[in-house]
């Protein structure tokens, strides 16, 4: 009798449902969150759970019903209304949709992630307002991934050369095992192929950008515009890269301090910037090439990956510099 009453703890219910969710079985999911709701009724993350296993199911009618009963509380979090916004996107109740979304922002001004999500909502709707949403998320979320990456692909689509570049690399960083992160590696190789070193002087035209960081990027970048004569490739990134870190902590690093930058530099300094300029650039352009560079350059990559799963990219608050476009 004891095993059956510790089984009927919601507690435990929770923790097995938890278990069917991480193995995609969510009709399981549903049976035991259902008990174990009946049981706290006001458990908000059961709720959450039990919502999230229905929308997961495609079931959206009753992860609608589920997600009303959580945004109708008045302790209703940030991801409430994102798993709500969520449940309407794919019903395609777009003005539902939206109101949600700016329901949450009023509640929550600092959550990166129902910017995001608004934003991409926007964009379906081909609303190019949506990259205001996603530049306001990095400016008060910045350790959040998702709005660096749909800024990133909004650049890229520009005929901006710098923060498709910034923003891509600052993603990576953040979610490097990701399919997203190996797609975003791709685009960068191709935006200093086909948008920032398309031209001889990468400057030109920049006299008229009201943005202070851009003209620095700029200034330090168009210095190494000879290195792209021999071609765009890892080996010549490697080169123009670590010359345009001495640039930079040279003329701009105390007037922009940069998490990005100050990460390069760590590993310029430490001898792991040919390293991950290869993990970074190299993987996509040439993935055999990369194999033979990680089989010559066996301790310099060894010593790069294990110092990469020792820590976490995030950037800091206080390092935005789009304020002027």
């Amino acid at each position: 009798m004891s095993v059956i009453g510790q089984q009927d703890d919601p507690k435990t219910l929770h923790e097995n449902a938890k278990t069917f969710m991480r193995q995609g079985d969510f009709d399981n999911a549903i049976i035991v969150l259902n008990r174990a709701a009946q049981l706290d009724k006001n458990n908000m993350d059961i709720l959450k759970d039990l919502t999230m296993s229905y929308y997961y199911k495609r079931d959206y009618e009753k992860a609608l019903e589920q997600a009303k009963i959580l945004l109708a509380r008045e302790d209703a979090d940030a991801m409430c209304y994102q798993v709500g916004g969520n449940i309407y996107k794919a019903l395609e109740e777009v003005k539902e949709c939206e109101k949600v979304y700016k329901t949450g922002l009023k509640k929550f001004p600092v959550s990166g992630p129902l910017y995001s999500e608004y934003g991409e909502l926007l964009w379906a709707k081909k609303d190019f307002s949506a990259v205001d949403l996603w530049e306001k998320g990095i400016r008060v979320d910045p350790a959040y991934s998702g709005n660096y990456y749909n800024a990133a692909l909004f650049y890229f689509y520009t005929k901006d050369k710098v923060w498709s570049l910034i923003y891509g690399e600052i993603f990576v960083n953040m979610e490097s095992l990701s399919q997203r992160g190996a797609a975003m590696k791709q685009l960068l190789l191709q935006g200093y192929k086909e948008k920032l070193f398309s031209d001889a002087n990468i400057a030109a035209g920049q006299e008229k950008n009201k943005n202070e960081f851009s003209r620095a990027f700029f200034d330090c970048m168009n210095k190494q515009s000879s290195l792209a004569s021999r071609g765009i490739t890892t080996e010549t990134l490697t080169m123009i890269r670590t010359r345009f870190i001495l640039e930079w902590f040279d003329k701009y690093a105390a007037k922009f301090p940069y998490k990005l930058f100050d990460y390069q530099r760590q590993l310029i300094q430490e001898g792991m910037f040919n390293a991950y300029n290869e993990w970074l650039f190299g993987t996509v352009e040439n993935l055999a090439a990369y194999d033979t560079w990680t089989k010559t350059h066996e301790e310099e990559y060894k010593n790069f990956t294990a110092f990469q799963k020792t820590r976490v990219f995030k950037m800091p608050g206080g390092q935005y510099y789009q304020d002027s476009k």
